[in-house]
Parts: structure tokens; sequence; C-alpha cells
């Protein structure tokens, strides 16, 4: 019987009241009072020149490629470590994706990789800040620029982390959270949104997000009607979802300070044994600001984290693995190429295994979380 789950959607106690509030009014399909609040706690805390809530970090994506005029025959390059939707959103307007392996350190795209990845037909980058640690931004930004390509953040993981004090999301010319149950801020189950870095690109991104249309004008009173302009599709976060998140956003550093205690408390258990050599601990670059999305262990192989993830959960604690590489499943080998080698993409994800992390997280069982792996290890 597990006790202790893998993940609990973050609580603060407060959604229920601004849900309510949401219901009173006749904004519930989106693009109402709480979706202006949360956009402007983004743009004004963050940065950034213009947020928009949407469904999911995959509609997120979808827009970006929409936006972006990705085509038949463009190429995008990005991580094979990284979750479908990184990919699908690209391949949905026919481009070819081009993994790049990662660095072993932070399961990042290797910055140094992706020169060598670019040809004639390449449209994007799409850096991943995987478990809320920053990609080198600098170095590709200055790529990008070298080269006339478009970087896309994708910040699912990283909602209030930093790479050079600058918030993921906000360095590149667009940039995509998550606000899905198992992130660190939910606007409860599915949830996301677009950053629009580039002053050229927030009008066509309104458009976009109205299914084509110039709606958003109409209602600011810029126009007298609204019509159809373009390609778009319904990227609107329901209000009650959106109230809900201006909830969590209201505590968001509170949120953020809990994450990164329960995080400190797991580095600082398992520092011994990683001195040891018996399991790698996650690895944060100077210029990062993490936010504690989530910890990793690796372990020594394959059957070693199936053996361990296999005795935590006798004792009834789930602990998971994650992605299996995109360029090694059926789709990936169809729509996408390798570029240079695998040498540590498939290798570190077989070994890698994430612990539960929580916002309402009990010291108990914590403490049962640490103890507990650390006997495991011990024993081996």
């Amino acid at each position: 019987m597990l006790t202790i789950p893998f993940n609990k959607p973050p609580i603060v106690g407060t959604e229920l009241d601004y849900i309510q509030q949401a219901m009173q009014t006749d904004k519930l399909s989106g693009d109402g009072q709480f979706t202006r609040l949360c956009e402007q706690w983004f743009e004004q805390q963050f940065g950034s020149l213009k947020v928009l809530l949407t469904p999911s970090c995959t509609a997120a994506l979808e827009m970006a490629a929409i936006l972006l005029d990705i085509q038949a025959g463009d190429e995008v390059i990005m991580p094979s470590y990284t979750f479908v939707s990184t990919a699908n959103a690209f391949v949905l307007r026919g481009a070819k994706i081009v993994f790049v392996d990662v660095r072993p350190d932070t399961m990042n795209i290797d910055e140094t990789k992706i020169e060598q990845a670019i040809t004639s037909n390449t449209k994007a980058i799409v850096p991943v800040h995987y478990a809320g640690v920053a990609c080198e931004m600098d170095t590709i930004m200055a790529i990008a620029q070298r080269h006339n390509l478009w970087v896309i953040e994708d910040a699912a993981q990283g909602v209030m982390a930093s790479y050079n004090k600058r918030k993921l999301g906000t360095i590149g010319h667009i940039g995509c959270y998550s606000f899905h149950e198992t992130k660190n801020y939910t606007s409860g189950g599915e949830g996301g949104a677009i950053l629009i870095n580039q002053r050229e690109l927030v009008e066509r991104a309104e458009i976009i997000r109205e299914k084509g249309t110039n709606r958003h004008q109409f209602f600011r009173g810029q126009v007298d009607k609204y019509t159809w302009r373009d390609i778009g599709s319904s990227f609107l976060m329901s209000e009650l979802q959106a109230a809900y998140l201006y909830a969590q956003l209201l505590q968001a550093e509170k949120i953020n300070q809990k994450r990164l205690a329960i995080w400190n408390r797991y580095y600082n258990a398992f520092l011994s044994v990683a001195n040891k050599g018996r399991v790698e601990i996650p690895h944060i670059p100077n210029q990062c600001e993490h936010n504690a999305h989530l910890f990793f262990l690796k372990l020594r192989n394959t059957q070693d984290r199936a053996t361990f993830i296999q005795k935590m959960k006798e004792q009834g604690i789930l602990t998971v693995f994650h992605y299996i590489p995109l360029h090694s499943s059926p789709a990936g080998e169809k729509f996408g190429d390798f570029n240079s080698e695998d040498i540590f993409t498939s290798l570190e994800s077989e070994r890698l295994v994430r612990l539960p992390l929580f916002y309402n997280m009990t010291d108990d069982e914590l403490a049962k979380i640490i103890n507990t792996t650390l006997s495991i290890l011990n024993d081996e």
C-alpha cells in the first residue's frame, strides 16, 4: 500500500475563494479578471513583454510553432530527453526534429553540440530547462543570433527559476510554461502560458490565440468588429483555472521556499553516499537559480534503478524514472534524427530516478523518504 505518492498537486488554501469569485462573473470561458491578473503578475514579476495564459504548455508550444511560421522542411533543434509535446508542436507544422545530446551534469541540451547540428533548413532552437535548472542560455542565444534562428524556451519546469538573474522563459524570443498538476504551480490540472519577448510578435500572438481573429482588439475598443485574420486555434485558459492559478501565484515565493527546503534536505542527506560514488545527485551551475522542481538520483545502471524503485515501493514510497528519449521511440525515428552521437542521452536517462517532492509534503513524509533511501543505498 503506497503511503507517499510521487506527487500531490499544490494547495495553498485560498483556491476555492477565488474560484467562487470567478463563478460570479460573465467570463468563465477566459480572458476575464483572473486571466488578466495572472498575466500581469508574470509580466510585472518576470519582466516579459507579453504573457498569455493557455490551456497547457503543449498548447503554448503549438502556438509558438504557428507564430514563428514553422513549415514543412524546416528543422528544429532540441534535446531528445524531453516530453513529447516539445517535439509534437513542431512536427504538427511539418518540421523535422534534430535531436542533440544532453550534458550529463544537468540533463540539459549540450550547448557545445548545437552549432554543428545547424543546416540551411534550421529555423529554431528549443532548449528545455530540465528540473528547473537553466540551459546555458548566453551561448544558445549567441548561436541563434549568428545564424538568425528563433529560440523557444521550453520552461515547463522552470517557473520561478533564473539564469544570470533573468527568469527562465524571458530569455528566448518565446517562452512556454506549464501549470500541470505535477508542476510547482498549478491551475487545477492542466494549464500553461506563452511568454512573448519580441514586440513584433505580440499582435499576431493575440490573433492566433483567439482562433485567428482580432477579437482581443475588439474587446479593447481598437476595432468596431472582429474578423478572421490568420490561422489560429482555441488557446484560452478557462477563467476558473486562472482563478485557481492566481491563488497560487500570490503565494509563489512561499511555495518556492518550501520546495527549496525539501530539495536541500535531500541534497544534504545524500551528499555522503554521492561522495562515496554510490549515486549521483543534481548539479546546479553557478549562474543558475533553480526552483526545486524535482530531485533525482542517478543509480549505477538500469537494473540498479529498477531494484531501487521496487524496494521503495515495498516501503510505501512511489519513485519514478522519467523520459524515454524521443529519438528511440517510433515517432522519434519517423519525425526526427539524432545529430552526431548519443553519448549521454540514453545512458543517463536509464539511470535516473525521481524522488517525491511536493509543496504539501509533511516532515514525517520527508524523513521517511530520506531514511528509506539511505537504508537501501547503504545496504547495497
